[in-house]
């Protein structure tokens, strides 16, 4: 171009809604709890952040961009976000200028311009000013050319009322719901694969989680509650925080073992976990039950001992893996970086005094029968009235845990 008039433009990250921005009525209420749970993610990173119904953008005080891209990959109602350079002005020469001066440091052989113009007022249409954009990169730059299927290099300008935001290649976020619109939820967490992986597609869909462990000492060891501790960590970092509920299972373990038939003992288990956790859910205003039951799994996850455990509790409980496969449940727990703490070799309560042949199709009059032989109230009184919690936030340092295991 004749002249090469460029401004001073002011590097950001600009971050889109995707699935939020179909919400109508309450979408302030969404996009209020994003923004709020971006805050405490970013919250050592000096950053402001505003937010509209179309764009939230993050203001650095440092640049400390790295950081702050690779924390929002754990902020769910993220679509995506972008490194952006906003332009006050929207001269378009002064906009070409600018777009061209930023591309000149990026190797590329081909490109594709793609415009959004949402102030109307601005007189170019979208598709001429792509155009016109393209040839001045085109007539500036050597051996480059234009590819609209697929380019290397994306240059979006997004010509908005306040500014304009120039950017290039876009990071995908994980989508979902701010944590917390949906409410709170509580987990039934093992140390096992299924659980946390539960979880996390349950912070997904906005339900903020508590968790709930049953250890049985001395059956179980102190490594295998670190254990969950960590995954628990884990899980806090997409759920900014976690309170871990620890119940001491072992007395109510010895009863089931000592009265009860042992064909019997992990369906008559599953329901007196099911109670305690009906009542940890509602003594902390806990809306739902989430575990990691997965259909014909094992013994107590038939449709038949599910009916059969699920009686005792009028609290809805969700199921998130339950149509999945092992090896789909794995993929996820690999990805969430769950995976290697889950398969750490120390048993869980669920793992002890298994029966050699447990029933798979329980009955509700025999499960029934069989607590009335022992004063299980009782003993569900005292667990919950003893039990140990355990704060766990986000922004705890993994070191801190990784000597526990």
């Amino acid at each position: 171009m004749d002249s090469f008039e460029v401004v001073c433009v002011e590097k950001l990250i600009m971050v889109k809604y995707g699935e939020l921005s179909t919400k109508k009525a309450n979408i302030n209420l969404f996009l209020k709890q994003l923004k709020d749970n971006v805050s405490f993610a970013l919250a050592d990173m000096d950053v402001q952040i505003q937010f509209d119904k179309g764009r939230m953008f993050i203001f650095l005080n440092r640049n400390n961009f790295d950081d702050v891209v690779e924390s929002l990959q754990h902020v769910f109602g993220i679509h995506e976000y972008v490194i952006a350079y906003k332009l006050p002005h929207k001269d378009s020469d002064i906009i070409a200028n600018n777009v061209l001066k930023l591309v000149q440091d990026k190797k590329f052989k081909t490109f594709k311009v793609v415009t959004k113009r949402s102030d109307k007022n601005f007189p170019i249409p979208s598709m001429d000013f792509s155009r016109k954009i393209g040839g001045v990169l085109l007539k500036n730059i050597d051996d480059i050319k234009v590819d609209v299927h697929n380019p290397e290099l994306m240059v979006n300008i997004e010509i908005r009322m306040d500014a304009v935001y120039i950017y290039f290649n876009n990071v995908k976020g994980i989508g979902g719901y701010p944590v917390g619109v949906a409410g709170k939820g509580l987990l039934m967490l093992s140390g096992g694969i299924d659980s946390p992986v539960a979880g996390y597609m349950a912070i997904k869909r906005g339900v903020r989680l508590e968790c709930l462990y049953f250890e049985s000492p001395p059956h179980t060891s102190i490594e295998a509650k670190n254990k969950v501790i960590e995954l628990a960590r884990k899980l806090a970092l997409y759920n900014n925080d976690i309170k871990l509920h620890v119940i001491r299972f072992t007395d109510i373990q010895q009863a089931i073992y000592k009265n009860c038939p042992h064909e019997y003992l992990i369906t008559i288990m599953r329901r007196m976990m099911y109670r305690i956790s009906e009542r940890i859910a509602r003594m902390n205003n806990d809306k739902v039950i989430i575990n990691g039951e997965s259909v014909g799994q094992v013994a107590s996850q038939t449709l038949t001992s599910m009916n059969v455990i699920n009686e005792v509790v009028r609290i809805p409980v969700i199921r998130p893996v339950a149509c999945f496969d092992k090896l789909e449940i794995i993929d996820i727990a690999k990805k969430i970086d769950t995976y290697e703490t889950s398969i750490l070799p120390f048993e869980d309560c669920c793992t002890i005094f298994v029966p050699e042949h447990p029933v798979i199709n329980p009955t509700f009059e025999a499960a029934r029968e069989y607590e009335t032989y022992f004063d299980y109230e009782t003993l569900i009184y005292e667990a919950i009235k003893n039990h140990e919690v355990i704060k766990i936030s986000s922004h705890e340092n993994k070191e801190e845990f990784s000597d526990l295991l």
